[in-house]
């Protein structure tokens, strides 16, 4: 039977053969710490009247802040960052990396203008870029192959409920924060100072985690092969898969970002009564769409193979389509979490499985660099969407935000559908050679 070189470079992973106690631990430490790292922006999210009015800024420069604050130093460090991922020691990254994030943490909650707090939000991205990466290249190496799906959903699972606690504890979170820090400082920045000293419980737990050796994949032929070599040797399948990815996150990131802005606004509500239903909204859609995703995986699998997984991606986000135009019609503030969950119940389904795909693509020498590069590249596509919104909402909509979101995301999604099709339709030629015998 002939195998194609894409069939080969998505060989079966060679995992533990069972896991072990420290082995799950890890998987579970790796997700508390990465959901940790999402809470301060779940935070700066609920807190966006408060910032603006400290810093006088416009809605465009909050978009850059919601959108570019969070790649711009952290994006550029990432790929040199998992390169030494992918040849020190990953445990002691992840500690340092936990370290540098509280410190990051605190310095933006003092802030003495606009431009050092976005500098500081933007350095700020550093522990997020280089650790998603680290984690995604660990995993394989400590699920058993039959279980590194599930492995790869619970991750997920406990970083969504880090994002949407940053939203749904942010009024207790600021409540507590101005109790225990006496002075006249602002509650937000109160808030930041808080959520930096959790960084040393999470610390000490780390240092009894497991750093587990790196596995080959079964069949390997590309160990060895250079980061520019790889990518020129899947540069089409690349290519679809962050178009898929990348005008996805357009569309979410201005919606997650801007979303409580956009409904203070439109309908005069409290950002801590906004921040506490988009809390509920994102964990319940964040989580519910991870059995799902795993489910419509298993089953379309034996008839699709690794194709299934664009396919979903297509499906999910044109059945989120709908939703987006449904937005700018609901007169009630509880209409509009509705329509946002059903939205992002959809687009969070559409994700859910692109670590698997990134597994199956990367070789294990250059994971963790192929990680922070598409890391890289889809936030470049996550910053666009807060700061085209933001764009849009002051120079055409008259910062009616809410339809300035709308307006960006409808194309971004029709042509994330598109790749997804064009990703889909090559994944089932790539399989085909597995399953036709050569004459």
């Amino acid at each position: 039977m002939e195998i194609s070189g894409d069939a080969v470079a998505g060989a079966p992973i060679k995992g533990p053969a069972q896991w072990t106690g420290r082995g799950l631990f890890t998987v579970a430490f790796l997700g508390i710490a990465a959901g940790l790292q999402l809470v301060d922006f779940g935070l700066q999210a609920v807190s966006l009247s408060a910032i603006q009015q400290s810093f006088q800024v416009s809605d465009t420069a909050i978009g850059a802040l919601q959108g570019l604050a969070g790649v711009l130093v952290g994006s550029a460090l990432a790929i040199p960052l998992a390169r030494f991922g992918d040849q020190i020691s990953r445990k002691r990254m992840l500690l340092c990396l936990v370290v540098v994030s509280s410190i990051l943490m605190a310095m933006s909650g003092l802030a003495p203008n606009f431009p050092v707090f976005f500098l500081g939000r933007s350095t700020a991205g550093i522990a997020e870029f280089a650790m998603v990466p680290l984690v995604y290249s660990m995993i394989p190496d400590l699920a058993p192959e039959h279980h590194r799906v599930a492995a790869n959903l619970s991750f997920a699972a406990l970083m969504a409920a880090g994002a949407s606690g940053g939203f749904y504890f942010s009024g207790a979170l600021l409540a507590t924060a101005s109790d225990f820090f006496a002075g006249s400082m602002e509650p937000w920045r109160k808030g930041f100072m808080l959520l930096s000293l959790a960084g040393l419980p999470l610390l000490l737990l780390g240092t009894i985690t497991v750093d587990p050796p790196r596995l080959a994949a079964v069949g390997d032929t590309m160990a060895g092969l250079s980061l520019r070599r790889f990518l020129m040797r899947r540069w089409r399948a690349i290519g679809l898969f962050v178009g898929v990815a990348g005008c996805l996150m357009i569309a979410v990131q201005a919606l997650n970002q801007l979303l409580t802005l956009a409904l203070e606004r439109r309908f005069d509500a409290e950002p801590a009564h906004i921040g506490y239903a988009i809390g509920i909204i994102l964990l319940v859609t964040s989580v519910g769409c991870l059995p799902v995703a795993g489910f419509l995986d298993r089953l379309m699998e034996r008839h699709f193979g690794q194709a299934v997984r664009p396919l979903i991606m297509g499906l999910s986000t044109m059945l989120a389509l709908p939703a987006i135009f449904w937005m700018n019609t609901v007169q009630t503030l509880d209409g509009a979490f509705v329509v946002a969950g059903v939205f992002l119940f959809m687009t969070c389904t559409a994700n859910a499985l692109v670590p698997t795909m990134l597994q199956d693509l990367a070789p294990p020498s250059l994971r963790a660099r192929i990680f922070a590069l598409w890391s890289f590249v889809v936030s470049v596509f996550c910053a666009a969407g807060p700061l085209l919104a933001g764009a849009l909402s002051d120079w055409l909509f008259e910062q009616h935000l809410l339809e300035a979101i709308i307006a960006e995301a409808v194309p971004a999604l029709v042509l994330s559908a598109l790749c997804a099709a064009g990703s889909f339709l090559q994944g089932l030629r790539a399989r085909r050679p597995q399953l036709v015998p050569s004459v």
